[in-house]
């Protein structure tokens, strides 16, 4: 029998200032749902993961140009909540580089955070802008993974900013030591998503915001090893839990970066 550890690599416990915007009115009308009036307690999502099966979760800070939207020392009070369960993914205003750094340092010395992530749509800039890149020598200074976010965007922002290709492509280019997860599949683009994946062995698939079922035929083929010149499959198992719905983990094992 193959056992396996899932681990949630997309996650947020969200405060009202980011369920209550605007732009998430898509992922409410797609999941039947209504924008919460209240924060929900954080108990209910970890027995959310209980029951999906989600040993931990990298729950992430949410940045920007608006301000935060779930803070970086908000995340560390949920992750102090449930050490055992949860670990900081930090986020950082984009557009003050010097602060960015300095903020992206205390949440790895100071909170304990294991990654930075920052959602290209939300700045309307694509990963290879200059903006990035002082943050992601960082990184690698600090030996974290960048997430980030591939693919068409589901909140009602231009789509633009999650082509693999040239901008992740770039990224991996430029920094060949950065570890790169790109979350969201990557769809309608899968496959420039999955030939990053195999041309980069630091560029990993994160397939947060889909259940298995409705994986791209594309990536189904690539994790069953069709392809035999694409080498070991790569991906991260997700579900954005606490913004589209409940829990639905799936079930496979990935060789992954992370805690």
């Amino acid at each position: 029998m193959w056992l396996m550890t899932v681990i949630d690599v997309w996650m947020q416990h969200p405060t009202l200032r980011f369920a209550s915007q605007e732009m998430f009115a898509s992922l409410w009308r797609w999941t039947g749902q209504q924008a919460p009036g209240a924060v929900p307690e954080l108990r209910s999502t970890v027995a959310a993961m209980d029951e999906a099966g989600v040993e931990r979760g990298l729950i992430c800070a949410w940045y920007g140009p608006s301000g935060s939207l779930i803070s970086n020392d908000e995340v560390a009070s949920c992750v102090a909540s449930y050490p055992g369960r949860l670990t900081g993914v930090a986020s950082v205003d984009l557009r003050d580089p010097v602060n960015a750094i300095a903020e992206l340092r205390r949440a790895v010395h100071d909170l304990g955070f294991r990654a930075l992530r920052i959602v290209p749509w939300l700045w309307g800039l694509p990963p290879n802008h200059r903006l990035y890149y002082p943050l992601l020598a960082e990184c690698v200074q600090l030996g974290i993974p960048f997430l980030t976010q591939v693919g068409h965007t589901g909140p009602l922002r231009a789509s633009e900013t999650g082509r693999p290709i040239p901008y992740l492509d770039d990224v991996a280019l430029d920094f060949p030591d950065l570890v790169i997860i790109g979350g969201h599949i990557g769809y309608p683009w899968t496959a420039e998503m999955i030939s990053l994946a195999t041309k980069y062995p630091n560029v990993y698939i994160d397939t947060s915001a889909y259940a298995c079922h409705r994986y791209p035929a594309e990536l189904v083929s690539y994790l069953r090893g069709a392809r035999p010149h694409q080498g070991a499959v790569r991906h991260e198992l997700s579900h954005d839990h606490r913004q589209g719905g409940p829990c639905q983990a799936g079930r496979a094992r990935s060789r992954r970066p992370g805690p």
